[in-house]
C-alpha cells in the first residue's frame, strides 16, 4: 500500500523514537489499527501498529504487552515488544490536525506467510494439517493463560455475557443498526437476550482466562515451519471456546465445515483436553462471534470489510435462527 506524506512522517517521527534510521517505510494493513512496515538502514524489519483512538488506554496497552512477554517466556510465538530510548513501549502520534490520538508501539517484524494464503491453494489434507496446527497453538496459549497469574496492575475488556451480548456489548450494539429492517433488529434482539442467558448460564470456571478473540488464519503466520499469533488488539477475559469459534468463524456453512472442525479440535485435543460441556457450546460461540462482528463492521466504517456489512447481517440473522432452533428442539 502506498503511504501518504503526513502518516510517512508520523512513522518516522515514531521510528525516531526507538532510534531507527528508517530506508523504507510501508503501509501494510488497515483494520483495527494501522500497520506499518519500517525497514532500518542496518537491514532490521519492524512493525510500528498506530492503535485505534480511544480503543484501549495506555495501561490496557501496556497490560497487552505484559502477556504477549509472558507468552514468549512459555515458547509461544509472537511478536516481541520493543521498548523506546527512554523504556516506554508506547509514544502517542496523531495522524492529522484535528484527528484523535494514536498510541504507537513497536515489534520485531515477523517473516512468515499467513496461515490463511496457505489455505489458499491447499488440497484437503494439508488444509487439515494447517487446522491441526492452529488447534495445537491455541491450546498452547490457552494453557499459558489458565496457569498464568496477571501483575496487579494488569487491566484488558472482558468478553463475558455482558462484554459480548450485554446492553452495551464491547464491539457495540448489533442489535440497533439503523440499517436493519424490523425483522431483523426483532431476531437479532431476541438472539442476544438468549444467548445472554446461555453464557450467564455456562459459567467462568476452567475455560475462561485471557484468550486471543481474534486467533483466525489470518492472524497466525508461519515462520520458519512454527506457527506464530498476531495481532492481540482484541485480547481480553474470555471463553477458551470463543477462541474457536473465531478459527471456524469463515469456514461456518462450507462443504469443508466438518473436517475444518475435526481438524481443529482434534489439533487442540492433542495439547489440552476439551470437555463435553465446551464442545456442546460450540454454536453458541460461532453465533457469539458473528453477532459481535455485526458491531465490529457497523462502528468501523473506514475498514475495507464495511462492504461487507450487508451481507454479514444476512448470515448473522440464518445463524442466530439456526441456533436457537437447535437448541428448541
Amino acid at each position: 500500500m502506498t503511504v501518504d506524506p503526513s502518516a510517512k512522517r508520523l512513522a518516522d517521527e515514531a521510528g525516531r523514537a526507538w532510534n531507527i534510521s528508517s530506508v523504507e517505510i510501508d503501509l501494510v494493513s488497515v483494520s483495527e489499527n494501522l500497520v506499518y512496515r519500517i525497514e532500518s538502514s542496518e537491514g532490521d524489519a519492524y512493525a510500528l501498529r498506530l492503535h485505534r483512538p480511544g480503543y484501549h488506554t495506555l495501561r490496557e496497552l501496556e497490560s497487552e504487552v505484559q502477556w504477549t512477554r509472558a507468552l514468549e517466556v512459555a515458547g509461544i510465538g509472537v511478536p516481541a515488544a520493543i521498548p523506546t530510548q527512554d523504556g516506554r513501549h508506547y509514544i502517542e502520534v496523531a495522524l492529522s490536525e484535528g484527528e484523535g490520538i494514536h498510541f504507537a508501539g513497536l515489534t520485531r517484524w515477523l517473516s512468515g506467510k499467513p496461515l490463511h494464503e496457505h489455505l489458499g491453494d491447499a488440497n484437503a489434507q494439508a488444509r487439515v494439517e494447517a487446522y491441526q496446527e492452529l488447534g495445537r497453538l491455541m491450546a498452547a496459549m490457552h494453557d499459558q493463560a489458565i496457569q498464568w497469574k496477571p501483575p496487579s496492575r494488569f487491566a484488558r475488556h472482558a468478553l463475558d455475557a455482558d462484554g459480548l451480548m450485554g446492553d452495551s456489548p464491547f464491539w457495540g450494539r448489533f442489535w440497533d443498526l439503523p440499517r436493519l429492517s424490523s425483522a431483523e433488529r426483532s431476531l437479532l434482539s431476541s438472539a442476544r437476550e438468549w444467548l445472554h442467558s446461555r453464557l450467564t448460564d455456562y459459567g467462568k470456571s476452567q475455560a475462561y482466562s485471557m484468550i486471543h478473540a481474534d486467533l483466525h488464519p489470518a492472524n497466525v503466520l508461519v515462520v520458519e515451519g512454527r506457527p506464530c499469533a498476531i495481532d492481540f488488539d482484541d485480547a481480553g477475559f474470555g471463553w477458551h471456546m470463543y477462541d474457536v469459534g473465531v478459527a471456524l468463524f469463515n469456514e461456518y456453512g462450507e462443504s469443508t465445515y466438518e473436517a475444518t472442525r475435526d481438524a481443529l479440535l482434534q489439533g487442540y485435543s492433542s495439547r489440552r483436553a476439551l470437555h463435553e460441556k465446551e464442545l456442546d457450546r460450540l454454536p453458541e460461540f460461532l453465533l457469539a462471534r458473528t453477532l459481535a462482528f455485526v458491531g465490529w463492521l457497523n462502528e468501523r466504517p473506514d475498514v475495507p470489510l464495511h462492504r461487507f456489512l450487508p451481507e454479514v447481517i444476512e448470515v448473522a440473522c440464518e445463524r442466530a435462527t439456526a441456533a436457537m432452533a437447535m437448541r428448541a428442539a
